[in-house]
């Protein structure tokens, strides 16, 4: 009989862990969280110090039994849930559903799933961190009663089944903003000129200089006048070296990684969403078979806003640089990153579990995705230790007359860090290495180059620059980044085209109707100062009752206001239009609904005509010709979602369902696409039906677990556990 009783949350961690404790230990896993607030309603007594009320979650109680039953059968029970708020609640709800706070039943943290941190976090337990727990019960109580309070608003300005979020509206929102800056941004004319120089020299090659300086004043050509008058005085001037500077410029390597510069480094390296980014890093961190090994956690716990190393991450690191690239490989003093303004510094920053495991020996164990983020992981890691990379940079100004140019030239000297993690800007910086230049010089032009620019609006956010923009002004913590993203593209409110992020219709007009109805309660600086007082709670700085209450006073007051005034409600989003109604001679108004925006009589319910709203409607393009007429496809909405259609209807009437960009399993061509039966329930078809009949209800994912190397992972939403990933081969379930 086992001596001891371990609870994790996911089966993968449970084998890992099961490894290294041996037989006296049974090892088993809550998958998730077992017990919170109810679906069917507000589960909050707003009236009572905001008690939460706590209910079994659909689907667990199996789970739970079989957890009480393996209690009784030992001596010692370690809540060995993760380190962050989320599993000190999870390790709170067990150790109240196993007993209570008894001697027996202990909180174990570890920030890496190897033998020595296991057997270090056995032998040293402690109890559930109730400051922690009281954060996140705020947390959640929070949002609680920002979606469930909020959103009915937004059934009656729009239709039901529309959601708000109380971290999520402020991520829209900024994207939102950034949308009207762009529609509202004048473009202002600018001309630059530049001159292709040569020296005398055998062999040198040509090089650019850009007109700086004209008349003693700072070049700034508004016109093509401008530009032409310039050019006029420049054909006889004579060109040569007034001023030669020469540095040295190092650049120092990055931190190691936390968990928003992971996402946003995966974004931009490796293309993967910050909610993919998060999935594997989660099976890195539980484990990964490794043949005879047996399953492995490869790197440290990835929700983390902290850039610090142990010092034996940072030894066994330094060992490796050495031994592998040499002493001049290493940094010759220990250094230290600057830490933002919210930061924890709970644990460690994201890393591998060892530097000697290197990427080339994993590869065969790993999928190409698992690969791909350890690699990165891996040489962050170890490019932090290292020493600057080294370069010469030299800057010429040159004389013409009265005009001054500049050519600029950076040359590696030497890689450094950029050894093992190359720089996106290496290439750059190493082109455009100038000859060798001295004062009073005499230089030929070979061409003057005017051209003419256009000031260029703020570029839309990208996944990697709105993680980092929430990250800088405050919003959300770690553990949610991926979260708040997926969720606003779920509902639709934003669209992801080219790579960055744009309000769709209905995203622009839900952000309308927020920003009338609660202007301070989705306000940038109030959601990040909520997000401090949620950090005062969990080092007991504060009370978790009076954060909720502080919050809730303002709210409810300006939902008490909205629902004394049922027209002020009604008018949040109704814009009029000079479209007279039919039936009975008044003006419509906008207004939408499931499928749309679309105009109808203001006299509801006496009159009950409405319109569709041609051309009102945003044309999303598909990129692709229809087969039958060679027009690009259009996406439209019916009555049973969203599909592929010919913009000439009705002279060209062709339809198909839309992609969900996965290829069909049975390999034949197709694509799958979002389906519906005969009874409206959604399942997912090859787009060659009937000459390939592939169909599941699952949506597949494209994505081949590794564990079990058999099935293709699916993704699932139930009311319970939400949106979650199952291998149908072996049953394993990851939850972002």
């Amino acid at each position: 009989m086992s001596k001891s009783l371990v609870i994790v949350e996911s089966p993968a961690k449970a084998r890992t862990i099961k490894k290294y404790l041996g037989g006296d230990y049974d090892v088993r896993a809550s998958v998730g969280h077992v017990i919170d607030l109810p679906k069917s309603e507000l589960g909050v007594d707003v009236d009572n110090g905001f008690e939460p009320k706590y209910v079994t979650i659909k689907g667990k109680t199996k789970v739970l039994q079989e957890l009480k039953s393996a209690s009784k059968k030992v001596e010692h029970i370690f809540l060995a849930t993760d380190l962050d708020r989320e599993g000190e609640a999870i390790a709170w709800h067990l150790q109240n559903f196993l007993g209570g706070a008894q001697p027996h039943v202990k909180r174990i943290i570890f920030n890496e799933i190897t033998q020595r941190a296991i057997q270090e976090a056995i032998a040293n337990p402690s109890d559930v961190d109730q400051h922690k727990v009281d954060a996140q019960q705020a947390r959640r109580i929070l949002d609680r009663l920002v979606g469930y309070l909020v959103s009915p608003v937004l059934w009656q300005v729009f239709y039901y089944g529309l959601s708000a979020g109380r971290v999520q509206s402020v991520a829209l929102r900024l994207i939102c903003e950034r949308e009207r800056e762009i529609r509202a941004f004048v473009p202002q004319e600018f001309w630059s000129i530049t001159a292709l120089l040569h020296t005398a020299e055998a062999g040198a090659r040509d090089f650019e200089a850009r007109l700086r300086s004209w008349k003693g004043d700072k070049a700034d050509l508004k016109s093509q006048e401008q530009a032409d008058a310039v050019l006029v005085a420049l054909q006889r001037a004579k060109f040569k070296v007034a001023n030669v500077e020469v540095k040295e410029k190092r650049r120092n390597p990055y931190p190691p990684f936390i968990t928003s510069t992971l996402q946003q480094d995966a974004a931009r390296r490796l293309r993967f969403s910050a909610k993919k980014t998060m999935m594997l890093a989660q099976q890195l961190y539980e484990g990964v078979e490794l043949g005879s090994e047996g399953p492995v956690g490869l790197i440290t716990y990835m929700r983390t806003d902290s850039t610090r190393l142990s010092d034996q991450a940072r030894g066994e690191g330094i060992a490796y640089v050495r031994s592998q690239l040499g002493e001049d490989y290493l940094a010759t003093t220990q250094r230290t990153f600057k830490q933002g303004k919210s930061v924890q510094d709970a644990h460690e920053a994201i890393r591998p579990t060892a530097a000697e495991r290197t990427p080339e020996q994993l590869k065969r164990h790993l999928t190409p995705d698992q690969m791909a983020l350890y690699d990165l992981v891996w040489r962050r890691y170890l490019a932090s230790l290292m020493s600057s990379a080294v370069y010469r940079t030299t800057t010429a100004d040159i004389e013409a007359g009265d005009a001054i140019f500049r050519a600029t030239g950076s040359e590696l000297q030497f890689d450094g860090f950029m050894r093992i993690y190359p720089d996106v800007r290496e290439k750059e910086d190493s082109e455009g290495v100038l000859p060798a230049l001295a004062v009073g010089q005499a230089l030929s032009l070979r061409e003057i180059v005017p051209k003419q620019h256009f000031t260029e609006p703020p570029p839309r956010y990208t996944e990697a620059t709105l993680i980092k923009e929430l990250e800088e002004r405050g919003i959300g913590r770690p553990s949610t980044y991926a979260t708040i993203v997926s969720t606003i593209r779920e509902r639709e409110y934003v669209l992801k085209e080219g790579g960055r992020f744009t309000p769709t219709a209905l995203g622009m007009e839900v952000w309308e109707a927020l920003e009338k109805a609660f202007p301070s309660i989705f306000e940038v600086d109030f959601t990040a100062r909520m997000e401090t007082e949620l950090d005062k709670v969990e080092t007991g700085e504060d009370n978790w009752r009076k954060v909720v209450g502080d919050f809730y006073s303002p709210f409810s007051k300006v939902l008490e206001a909205l629902k004394s005034d049922p027209a002020a409600l009604k008018g949040l989003l109704d814009h009029g239009s000079e479209i007279i109604c039919d039936k009975c001679g008044a003006t419509m108004m906008k207004k939408w609904g499931r499928n749309g925006p679309f105009l109808a009589c203001p006299n509801y319910p006496k009159c009950r005509n409405t319109k569709s709203l041609e051309g009102e409607s945003e044309v999303v393009k598909l990129g692709k010709p229809c087969p039958q007429c060679g027009s690009e496809m259009i996406k439209k909405r019916g009555r049973y979602g969203e599909f592929g259609a010919c913009p000439n209807y009705p002279t060209c009437k062709y339809t198909e369902p839309l992609s969900i960009g996965i290829a069909c399993p049975r390999g034949c061509g197709g694509h799958m696409a979002q389906k519906r039966s005969a009874r409206g329930r959604i399942f997912y078809g090859c787009s060659r039906y009937p000459a390939c009949d592939f169909a599941a209800w699952d949506k597949p994912t494209g994505e081949k677990y590794s564990a079990c190397g058999v099935g293709d992972l699916v993704e699932k939403n139930t009311k319970s556990k939400g949106i979650f990933k199952k291998c149908p081969a072996c049953k394993e379930e990851f939850v972002d």
